[in-house]
């Protein structure tokens, strides 16, 4: 699945964050890489946390 355009919760547009989140989450973590993009709800700071990438499993399985 592609990273969600909005929070789920609260409505705030996230979507132009996800690659500079990961960038800065190999070289400094997930806190202190969403304390410097200045992320400060804790549902917003979940969309980032608990995203799982799945498209490059779905890219090994060809269309039927």
């Amino acid at each position: 699945m592609e990273f969600p355009v909005r929070c789920f919760s609260c409505g705030a547009v996230i979507g132009h964050m996800y690659e500079g989140y990961k960038k800065a989450l190999e070289a400094k973590g997930a806190e202190q890489a969403l304390n410097e993009m200045g992320v400060e709800r804790y549902c917003c700071r979940r969309m980032f946390v608990s995203h799982v990438d799945g498209m490059e499993l779905v890219k090994k399985y060809r269309k039927l």
